[in-house]
């Protein structure tokens, strides 16, 4: 009886924390209630009946195998309880998503006793979640005779678990709440400081609005108030759902204002409605379909304009936005399904039909886009085992064809991948596809969900299709707590038992690896064709296409190696003059979207697309650094256009990186890492005898549009801005606010320096390395005025500085230096004017275990900027973060302050920042 005492503390300990009793996954708990049901006198079965009936997680849980065997005795008779019918029992079974519950109705279905076998087929009529193991059971039993089996194959040949769902309810109606003004990160939805309790979602619920609990109460009171209405959360005068895809982030806005999705499952919602001024950011929207939920752009403040047509601007230049019509919180709006129209009353407000295209009209209708995803799947085989046609049930894909026209690099990369089109058919962007993904990445804050989310669609290895998977262990790199410790050794044994290759070594064969994940999957992308799937919206690689995922899309992708999603409209980025020796290629990145603003007067014409960039001559480390941060320029994915030479460079490195970590011992039974590899040569051999040239776009492939950036307009260092004191708060926080380094007069404070995370790679840490000598040089020492934290991202790039000495630099002006042997086992809270050499990982741009000290101005390398993330407002001062590149932020630190150019140009004096010239070559296919 230990194991349900030790429940029973559990429980009176979250009452503490206003929390309910967890969800059950352990079959040994639920093996012991199952035994206090059976027994009648026993003083706790009426709970124990409530915990097996409401409280037990689906799918492939060991919880969920002991239930599932136990409705099954009771179907069978051999069991009998009382409140449990023989009927309750399917109803159960049909609520549980596969795996076990599956296998058990097929069992039942497959069975002598036709009564049963019946009501078992009626169950599995509605059930999508299954896997080759079951379908091959299916259509054995087909083949030898079993009417029942046929019957089943034929409804799924029908795709009768759809079309027998109810309809999408014509009229919504919705009562709206302004959640801010301006941009809306994930982490005001979803903190990062509470990534521990993302898997535990009634515990993680209460972080939302970073635990502010007055806005909480105000959600409350509007579902009281209009208990008919559903609640849409908006962003005013800004972007929903920056910075990452946050899957976390959309099931607290669903637990707070959505719909259960079963009535025997916990704290698992769907439904939810956002909105944003400026619509729901990419990656943030495809979270939203996974729980069918509505996302719209409301487009009600637009920019105001003369008689002429022209934007007006303020005294700073920026344009005046006029209130098309107001969403404040408390008014009751309609979203019309049928009409696909938003309306106030009888005022039509905005047509909404790219929030309610026909693919996501079947995500609300199924629940969720994993349903139709495994629906389409499912019908396909049936229809195979029938030998029919496949009968057309779900919306058409879009396929787009246009004539006489190329493909960009993007449109190639899909047409390549794509699976279930027209044959013979060429694509264009817009086109609906489903596709093969090549590499998929699991981080470490979002892969306890991630591994939920498996087990709940019954998956327990990972697709054949994909070449790799990697379960990271970056985001919980800084602090070894007790946390961590509890979490990480757990999922790292689930993925790795799953098929992936872990950052952690559940058996301890191998060194801890806390490599940024972004880095790692980086250099295991070994084709420039291929394309990613990561758990981060910095899923950005400098080779192939890469998507920033939610924790959902993530299992997806390693269940059944495939993603479904429209072909992006890509945005072509070239390059001209050249870059004067005293800058940074970080100050060409923060450039781009700069001059790329200008150009379009102030429209972000990256949002949403693919940036193509012609990098042609940067190896995949350096061109990284741009990939990188077109998650920040709200583009939906990059791609770096190469010359030949470059490639093969860059897939060198990647190579004998992969065999690094093959000796190290990561690789696993499959070899999965020596197939990466292989396939290195197998491309690096195609590059060199020009059998399969590089990636290029073709010469007439068209762009939404093309921006030229002017390296000779690039004369100081640029720094990304937060701009705190902004008047209009819809302008804080965002990264369009770019900066010369002479605007700050080399008079701003710096409390605090950060070197390290995704945006940087080895060159920086050389960089780092040569300036400390410089300045040393040029004043006979190094004193730090502000502190500054160094984090390599990976520590293969930790080994080759130690190999090439200049660890030993950085060792000889550090006061501390990151300890595996001892990790911390708490987070900082105050840092010394001295440099930190911590651990590789993401460190302070993640802000969920350390942060920089309340009220700070911090310095950075990162690429986060947000309100709280790095660093939260102090009383009386707010926390500011700036992004600039590595000699900006030495310096600073250094100096306590922001550098005059003067300053800044002595100290990097005879450092070769960056070896970049635009490419001479034609990087297009003629």
């Amino acid at each position: 009886m230990n194991t349900y005492n030790d429940y029973l503390k559990e429980i009176e300990a979250r009452k503490l924390q206003g929390l309910h009793p967890k969800p059950i996954d352990g079959a040994e708990l639920l093996s012991e209630i199952i035994a206090q049901i059976k027994d009648v006198n026993n003083e706790h079965r009426k709970d124990s009946l409530n915990f097996f009936i409401y409280n037990v997680l689906p799918g492939t849980t060991s919880a969920a195998r002991v239930k599932a065997d136990f409705l099954k005795e009771i179907i069978l008779g051999e069991t009998k309880v009382e409140e449990i019918t023989s009927e309750f029992a399917f109803e159960q079974l049909s609520q549980m998503k596969g795996g076990p519950s599956v296998e058990v109705l097929l069992d039942l279905a497959l069975g002598e006793d036709k009564a049963i076998a019946e009501a078992a087929a009626k169950v599995l009529k509605t059930q999508v979640f299954l896997y080759e193991a079951d379908t091959e059971r299916l259509e054995q039993a087909m083949k030898a005779g079993s009417a029942i089996a046929k019957e089943i194959i034929e409804s799924y040949a029908q795709a009768e678990f759809f079309t027998k769902l109810p309809e999408v309810q014509e009229e919504i109606q919705v009562v709206t709440y302004v959640a801010g003004v301006g941009d809306i990160s994930t982490d005001l939805l979803s903190p990062g400081a509470d990534a521990h309790s993302r898997s535990d979602r009634e515990l993680h619920g209460q972080s939302i609005f970073e635990h502010n609990k007055d806005m909480q109460q105000e959600v409350l009171a509007l579902k009281e108030q209009h208990p008919d209405k559903r609640i849409m959360l908006i962003a005013e005068k800004g972007t929903m759902g920056v910075g990452s895809s946050r899957m976390s982030g959309v099931n607290n806005v669903a637990l707070w204002t959505g719909i259960p999705s079963s009535p025997y499952v916990p704290f698992i919602n769907i439904a939810p409605v956002i909105a944003g001024t400026n619509g729901i950011a990419p990656i943030f929207l495809t979270t939203v379909g996974v729980t069918g939920g509505i996302g719209i752009d409301l487009k009600n403040w637009v920019k105001q304009k003369d008689e002429n047509g022209n934007t007006v601007v303020d005294a700073d230049g920026e344009p005046i936005l006029k209130e098309v019509y107001s969403v404040k919180t408390g008014t009751v709006l309609t979203i019309n399904t049928k009409e696909k129209k938003l309306y106030n009353g009888d005022q039509e407000l905005k047509d909404i039909s790219t929030a309610l295209t026909p693919q996501k009209m079947e995500f609300i209708k199924a629940g969720g886009s994993y349903a139709v995803v495994f629906g389409k799947k499912l019908q396909t085989f049936a229809c195979k085992a029938l030998g029919i046609d496949v009968p057309q049930v779900y919306a058409a894909s879009k396929e787009i064809t246009l004539e006489n026209q190329g493909l960009t690099a993007v449109e190639k990369i899909f047409n390549k991948n794509a699976v279930g089109t027209t044959p013979g058919k060429t694509l264009h962007a817009g086109s609906n596809v489903r596709v093969e993904v090549n590499i998929v990445g699991s981080q470490d804050t979002t892969g306890l969900m991630t591994s939920q989310e498996l087990e709940m669609m019954a998956a327990t290895v990972i697709s054949p299709i994909v070449d790799a998977g990697y379960q990271s262990g970056c985001h919980t790199a800084s602090v070894w707590d007790d946390k961590s410790k509890a979490n990480i050794p757990r999922l790292m044994k689930f993925m790795n038992d799953f098929g992936l290759i872990t950052g952690r070594d559940p058996k301890g064969h191998y060194h801890a690896m806390t490599d940024v994940i972004h880095k790692v999957l980086n250099d295991i992308t070994v084709d420039d064709w291929d394309i990613i799937i990561g758990g981060d919206s910095h899923t950005r690689m400098s080779k192939g296409v890469a998507f920033g995922a939610d924790s959902g899309t993530v299992a997806l992708a390693l269940a059944t190696g495939e993603a479904t999603m429209p072909i992006p409209e890509s945005v072509k980025v070239t390059f001209k003059g050249n870059m004067r020796s005293f800058m940074d290629f970080r100050d060409v990145v923060h450039a781009t979207q700069q001059q790329m603003l200008k150009q379009f007067d102030g429209e972000n014409v990256f949002q949403g697309r693919v940036i193509e960039v012609h990098i042609g001559t940067l190896t995949s480390d350096q061109a990284f650094t741009f990939t990188d941060w077109t998650a920040e320029m709200k583009a939906k994915a990059s791609i770096c256009i190469s010359e030949e030479e470059t490639l093969i460079e860059s897939l060198e490195i990647a190579r004998d990186r992969i065999q690094i970590m093959i000796k190290k011992g990561m690789d696993n039974e499959k070899q999965m890492l020596q197939g990466l590899v292989d396939k290195a040569n197998n491309r690096i051999e195609e590059l060199k005898s020009g059998s399969k040239p590089a990636l290029k776009p073709d010469a007439d492939a068209k762009y939404y549009a093309e921006v030229v950036i002017d390296l000779d307009e690039i004369a100081e260092p640029m720094i990304a801005d937060p701009d705190v004191n902004n008047e209009d708060p819809s302008r804080r926080y965002t990264h369009d606010t770019i900066r010369p380094l002479s605007y700050y007069g080399g008079t701003k404070k710096v409390d605090l320096g950060f070197v390290g995370s995704c945006m940087v790679h080895k060159g920086d840490m050389k960089i780092l390395a040569q300036m400390l000598k410089n300045i040393e040089a040029q004043h006979g020492k190094v004193e730090f005025k502000a502190p500054l934290v160094v984090a390599p991202p990976t520590y293969n790039i930790v080994d080759e500085l130690k190999a090439e000495g200049d660890w030993e630099v950085l060792q000889k002006y550090s006061g501390f230096e990151f300890n595996d042997d001892a990790p911390k086992a708490a987070a900082r809270t105050k840092y010394e004017n001295m440099l930190y050499l911590e651990r590789p990982g993401c460190n302070l741009c993640m802000g969920n275990q350390e942060k920089a000290e309340p009220g700070d101005t911090v310095m950075a390398t990162s690429t986060r900027l947000f309100q709280g993330r790095v660093v939260k407002d102090a009383d009386g001062k707010k926390g500011e973060s700036l992004l600039s590149s590595t000699p900006v932020v030495v310096l600073s630190t250094i100096l306590g302050r922001t550098p005059t150019m003067e300053e800044y140009e002595a100290a990097v004096d005879g450092i070769v920042l960056t070896k970049f010239k635009p490419s001479q070559k034609q990087l297009v296919m003629a």
